[in-house]
């Protein structure tokens, strides 16, 4: 169990799931996730904003992300808050959606979630990963997914061609250093509609999307064991103190944190 500055990253024992519990005062920049996340807020209230609108949760509220959203976080007061979260991988829940409702996509259609049977199946849910269950895990894991599946809803603006291949870029290879011209040409765009048109597109300006793009791919070169200093020359930071500045800022814990846990 790693713990640092108020974040608890815990021993999962269900493949493709996170575990973290949090007292903290601290205050979220703009960052997205590869994973689905949902929590439950515990004590205190924090106020965010999402790809949904900006909402506050106070203690009993669930908290939900999609994949991708750009969302922040911070607390109303300085007493800060207490929340626990699941983060589970894409493919993952996916599978355990087609298993409630074959043939469905999935997606949290509110970032702010009352419902007290939905509380108790979270609760189960990461008591069972915690404990290292792994049949109960994945039984409480398709129940929290009958009560949450939802359409994926229609209508969403779809990326034009050239922005998409433009972030899949980005997406493959986060280490490299691309200039807006060269971004914007493959696009076939102007550097300010290129800009514009990203950062509309996918909630942040192409630079933070890349910082957001490099973290990730650090996170999953430390989770694999690689040396920090190394991670972060891999990943495309200046310098391991810059990676661990991202790191906090994103996931609210050090890489040497999260490497401990």
């Amino acid at each position: 169990m790693a713990s640092a500055r108020g974040f608890q990253l815990l021993r999962s024992g269900m493949a493709g799931v996170e575990l973290v519990a949090a007292d903290s005062a601290h205050s979220f920049g703009r960052h997205t996730h590869d994973q689905f996340g949902i929590g439950l807020v515990e004590r205190g209230a924090q106020k965010s904003a999402s790809g949904r609108g900006v909402v506050e949760a106070g203690a009993g509220d669930m908290i939900a992300v999609n994949p991708g959203e750009v969302h922040d976080g911070k607390p109303l007061d300085s007493t800060g808050r207490r929340w626990r979260m699941l983060y589970v991988e894409p493919a993952r829940l996916l599978d355990a959606a087609d298993g409630v409702r074959p043939g469905t996509g999935f997606e949290f259609s509110a970032p702010v979630i009352r419902d007290r049977v939905l509380v108790a199946r979270f609760a189960a849910l990461f008591d069972a990963a915690t404990a290292g269950e792994p049949l109960q895990s994945e039984a409480a894991l398709l129940g929290l997914i009958a009560r949450l599946l939802q359409p994926v809803p229609r209508g969403r603006p779809a990326l034009t061609a050239g922005v998409m291949a433009a972030r899949e870029r980005m997406d493959d290879d986060p280490s490299a250093t691309p200039t807006l011209a060269a971004l914007a040409a493959q696009a076939g765009l102007s550097r300010y509609q290129f800009l514009r048109a990203f950062t509309r597109l996918t909630g942040l300006p192409p630079h933070a999307y890349l910082l957001q793009r490099r973290a990730q791919h650090a996170r999953r070169l430390v989770g694999s064991g690689m040396a920090l200093a190394d991670a972060a020359a891999a990943s495309g930071f200046a310098d391991q103190s810059h990676m661990t500045r991202s790191f906090v800022r994103s996931f609210g814990l050090t890489p040497g944190a999260f490497a401990r846990g």
